[in-house]
């Protein structure tokens, strides 16, 4: 019993003695904004590189776009995020007024652009090449073949690598402290450093992810279950 007191006690002092879950509010609206805008930015770069990649083996006047396209990808990878996240913050962004969130949120989208082009340009390779021809053979043109044919049918199989890619996203966000934004993993450390009690901020915080990624895994799979019985009609 004296146990259990122990730790209704810690938790009370860690999480709800003077509103400390207000942190921890503020800080998750904070990480969903920033996973949000990054999200929207990584899916929109990652199809545009994607495409381009892929017309440049039809269209050598594309060459130059590949090798650009080619050297983002390389320097986003070859990178840490939390390095980019510091150049964008403190050297491109250095002297404006927008808020730190949308300076984070898009920092992680161009991080997150350059895993997902790679990840919709393998599925737009997996699809039969007949298919192009196909919907050639019908009147469309190149663009119109893709949007209405192609990339329908890739984004079924690049789903689950897509779920993937925003779950390591989420997590990803957890760096966001070094600039200063107080995301989930930072409202822990700051009330850690109130309480001298780092057990229940943390495990606080873990709890929070865990429930983030496993909500949107959830998500993600019933999609895909939805995807998949529409094939079958």
């Amino acid at each position: 019993m004296e146990f259990i007191q122990k730790i209704g006690n810690d938790f009370y002092k860690n999480i709800i003695a003077d509103q400390r879950y207000l942190f921890f509010w503020n800080g998750l609206k904070a990480t969903i904004a920033m996973a949000l805008i990054a999200t929207f930015i990584g899916v929109s770069i990652g199809i545009l590189i994607a495409l381009i990649k892929n017309s440049a083996k039809a269209n050598k006047r594309l060459r130059w776009a590949e090798i650009i396209c080619n050297l983002y990808v390389n320097l986003i990878r070859g990178t840490p995020v939390v390095l980019q996240l510091m150049i964008i913050y403190y050297i491109v962004f250095r002297s404006s007024n927008i808020s730190s969130i949308v300076v984070g949120g898009l920092a992680f989208g161009i991080n997150s652009g350059a895993y997902v082009s790679e990840i919709v340009r393998g599925g737009i390779e997996s699809i039969d090449k007949g298919q192009m021809e196909a919907g050639r053979s019908l009147g469309l043109n190149r663009t119109q073949t893709m949007r209405l044919i192609i990339l329908p049918q890739a984004i079924k199989n690049i789903l689950p690598s897509l779920g993937n890619e925003f779950v390591m996203l989420i997590k990803e966000t957890s760096v966001a402290g070094y600039i200063g934004i107080r995301d989930v993993t930072k409202a822990s450390d700051i009330v850690a450093s109130r309480t001298y009690n780092y057990f229940f901020p943390l495990m606080f915080a873990a709890c929070i992810y865990l429930v983030l990624t496993l909500g949107l895994s959830k998500l993600i799979s019933i999609l895909e279950r939805r995807l998949a019985q529409s094939d079958n009609r």
